[in-house]
């Protein structure tokens, strides 16, 4: 990563906005709004810079970066900086996306090695409560809507397919316009809708989300920003790096996160889970659906 110098840097940074929110709620000491106005001003820096250099541009210690983190809310510096790079990449451009990440000499270890590091880091940022107590609101669920959309709707395919399969209420919707209206119409108390939301937020999804809260069902969010509309509506919230090597987030972290929420699902009603699982694999047969 080159070194970036805030002459560098627009005067109107992209994605700056929910952060100018944080601070406008928080009184920081001197040195903290130092800190602060390095990462508003350049945030290209502040998504990829270690911790030292931007002690060194806001002429503080390193303590001082991390706590000017935790004042905003975060866990420490590395917590705010994946905040920051996740929004920094989902603003700008797909083709100044592709020259960030650059070209690599094996892309499939790339790609790897970059997803390894997300796996990691979803680990550490969600705690065992966050995914118990989500996976008990999905298991008391009335009926569970999942909201994806694009290429992104990949793991919310998975969890609909395998949840229904497991016999639960669960229904996906990938589609835009009447048809996520007439979806979201039917959610009130005691339903759940999933809100699966990569990289950069599609308003209609948001704002389906939003009704949906209003009429008194839960939200839970499976984003890979830790703030804004869809943070402050969801009960659950559940924060997946999504960083890939091209021009296109990764989706992997998201998948695993399902994968074991779909495990706990299946623990928390096992025995209907059996029983569908079995008159579903009767089904297939009868239907002549695999070749063996």
């Amino acid at each position: 990563m080159p070194h970036i110098t805030p002459t560098e840097q627009s005067a109107t940074p992209p994605g700056a906005d929910w952060l100018d929110d944080i601070l406008n709620k928080t009184a920081l000491p001197k040195a903290q709004n130092r800190v602060a106005d390095v990462v508003m001003r350049n945030p290209q820096l502040a998504s990829y810079a270690e911790i030292a250099e931007i002690a060194l541009h806001a002429d503080v210690n390193n303590s001082t970066v991390v706590r000017t983190a935790q004042s905003l809310g975060f866990q420490g510096w590395p917590d705010l900086q994946r905040e920051l790079r996740s929004r920094y990449l989902a603003k700008i451009s797909s083709e100044d996306t592709l020259v960030q990440h650059g070209e690599h000499r094996n892309p499939l270890l790339a790609a790897l090695t970059r997803d390894i590091e997300n796996l990691r880091l979803t680990l550490e940022t969600n705690t065992s409560h966050d995914v118990e107590a989500t996976i008990a609101t999905l298991a008391a669920a009335r009926s569970i809507l999942v909201v994806a959309h694009g290429s992104y709707a990949a793991p919310a395919v998975v969890m609909a397919h395998l949840g229904a399969t497991m016999g639960y209420p669960i229904s996906l919707e990938s589609r835009h316009g009447v048809h996520l209206a007439t979806s979201t119409n039917t959610l009130g108390p005691g339903d759940v809708m999933v809100v699966v939301n990569i990289w950069r937020p599609i308003g209609q999804q948001i704002t389906a989300a939003e009704a949906a809260h209003r009429a008194g069902a839960t939200i839970i969010g499976i984003s890979d920003a830790r703030r804004g509309r869809l943070a402050d509506i969801a009960e659950h919230l559940l924060v997946v790096p999504s960083e890939g090597i091209g021009y296109f987030q990764s989706v992997t972290a998201t998948t695993s996160v399902v994968y074991g929420l779909l495990a706990g699902m299946q623990a928390a009603h096992p025995e209907r889970s059996l029983a569908t699982l079995r008159r579903s694999q009767q089904l297939w047969k009868d239907l002549d659906i695999h070749l063996d």
